[in-house]
């Protein structure tokens, strides 16, 4: 058999991009929680910020020493603004305003709110202080702008009383000194202590009217006539924005970790073989035979599958392949009958061999041909499906041999090509991942069709089956998987329940049988609840 033509893989960058969209909007219930997050997220902003208003002040501060002497040292080397600016910030400070503002015990609460910055390369400290209120704002930057002069102001005034009580002492020494020469009757040396004596005097006569201010109010808080900080409407944004940021990534990070395969490449990467279909989702209560008996898309995309296990031109042959399902049985067991009807459709011998050790078989859920079961070419214990307009095909049971008297079936692996036929043969096998006694009929068969739910299988699923077919010494032709509808936490769940409430409700039915009691045999096989399909 050749090998069958996959999907086109040949993306460009839009194709890629809009894959990688999709693989995010597979997890829209992650994005919206994002959302959701930053909505909320952007509300407490909004009710934090609320009602919040800042009032700025600044203060001009002024060296202590003359601004208009000849002194050829630079006024920024004679004031250290970050100095000035702690002491802004000290409790001393804070203590002055709170008695301004008549808050004597909350001077340290409102050191909390207060914010002093220097701009660069000015002597300027900016007061900001922000409240609940606009006036209550400006009043206290107000107040701890003139608490900082007047903190200031005193320090000067102290560093002045103390220079003058010292000049004046040594005032006190010459005077004493002049007087005790006079009293002496001696005048040598007087007229050097009298200069030195006036010296002292203009000294002090200097700094007694040194200007004591710290600095000037360049200006002044007002009430501010809006909040500070974002409005409302831009923190919703914001939040809404930040929600969508954080939505995408844990989209993307649930994409990242996920151990199923949700999109064609990931299932192509895996499995190491290309993906030939995407077949829609199986009904519950459908016909499981749908091609020449129903008309629909389902039935158009198992003939393309049909078509590119022919190598894509309709004339080669398929020869024996092997399909088996991962998880679902039915999925594999709905491929099976449909691809062989489609090849019948297009004139090739095809049999069916069902080796999945069902009980009862395959062919209590497919529509028979009574006319056609005793032909030459029909093996023992062999049925003829009839498929409708697409014609007929063969369908065979495996021999079931037993491992011991309660040991479950096993179905024999040379039995089952014993039944192949001279045409296209078509293995219906369980999952290699559950069952060893499929992989011996990998090295017989030209190709192992690979059959699952997209949104269902695991990637480590399709590697563990590419390297059992691989050591067996096989070959995977591809995958057909089927897209079905995603169903939501809930809904499974209650799945769940349901199941185990009906099995809870056949065993009490069961144990309540009376014993001796002779259960009428039915007349026709009772369908299998994994594989029925209506009649």
């Amino acid at each position: 058999m050749t090998s069958p033509a996959g999907l086109d893989d040949r993306y460009d960058d839009s194709d890629r991009l809009r894959d990688q969209v999709r693989l995010l909007l597979r997890y829209r219930a992650t994005i919206v929680l994002g959302v959701l997050l930053g909505l909320l997220g952007g509300l407490l902003l909004v009710l934090l910020r609320a009602g919040h208003y800042t009032s700025t002040s600044e203060v001009l501060v002024r060296p202590r020493t003359d601004p208009f002497s000849t002194s050829a040292v630079p006024v920024d080397n004679q004031l250290s603004m970050g100095t000035e600016r702690q002491i802004a910030l000290s409790a001393t400070v804070a203590a002055r305003a709170a008695t301004a503002l008549r808050r004597s015990s909350r001077a340290d609460a409102l050191l909390t709110d207060l914010r002093v910055t220097n701009p660069v390369d000015t002597q300027m400290l900016r007061f900001e202080y922000t409240s609940g209120t606009a006036k209550d704002a400006a009043r206290v930057s107000n107040a701890f702008a003139e608490a900082y002069l007047a903190d200031r102001q005193d320090r000067s005034k102290s560093m002045i009383t103390r220079m003058i009580a010292g000049l004046e002492l040594q005032l006190t020494q010459l005077t004493k000194r002049i007087s005790a020469k006079k009293s002496a009757g001696s005048a040598v040396g007087t007229t050097g202590v009298q200069q030195q004596i006036g010296i002292l005097q203009k000294r002090v006569s200097d700094i007694r009217a040194y200007d004591t201010s710290g600095g000037d109010i360049v200006r002044r808080a007002v009430p501010s006539t809006r909040p500070s900080g974002p409005g409302p409407a831009w923190l919703i944004a914001l939040g809404l924005i930040g929600g969508l940021v954080l939505g995408v990534v844990l989209a993307w990070l649930r994409a990242a970790l996920e151990p199923r395969a949700r999109s064609v490449a990931e299932v192509q990467g895996a499995l190491g073989a290309p993906v030939l279909g995407i077949l829609p989702a199986l009904g519950t209560d459908g016909e499981l035979l749908e091609v020449g008996r129903a008309d629909g898309g389902r039935a158009e995309t198992y003939r393309t599958l049909a078509l590119r296990l022919r190598g894509g031109d309709g004339r080669t042959a398929v020869g024996t392949l092997m399909v088996v399902a991962l998880r679902q049985e039915r999925c594999a067991v709905a491929v099976a009958v449909n691809v062989a009807a489609a090849l019948a459709e297009s004139g090739d011998d095809v049999r069916v061999v069902d080796a999945t050790a069902r009980t009862p078989g395959l062919a209590a859920r497919l529509p028979l041909s009574a006319g056609d079961s005793a032909s030459a070419d029909v093996p023992e214990g062999g049925v003829v499906v009839d498929a409708g307009t697409a014609g007929h095909f063969t369908l065979c049971a495996a021999d079931r041999g037993t491992s011991g008297d309660d040991g479950p079936t096993v179905p024999t692996a040379a039995r089952a090509l014993l039944c192949a036929g001279s045409g296209t043969t078509l293995f219906l096998t369980r999952s290699p991942l559950e069952h060893a006694d499929a992989l011996a009929l990998t090295q017989r068969v030209d190709g192992v069709l690979v059959v699952g739910a997209l949104d269902d299988i695991r990637r480590d699923d399709l590697k563990r089956v590419r390297e059992l077919v691989g050591c067996s010494g096989g070959n995977i032709v591809g995958a057909a998987l089927h897209n079905g509808p995603q169903r939501s936490l809930l809904r499974r769940v209650v799945d769940i329940g349901l199941l185990r409430r009906t099995r809870e409700r056949n065993v009490s039915t069961a144990s309540s049988a009376p014993v001796g009691h002779t259960v009428e045999q039915p007349t026709a096989p009772v369908p299998d609840d994994t594989l029925s399909a209506s009649r």
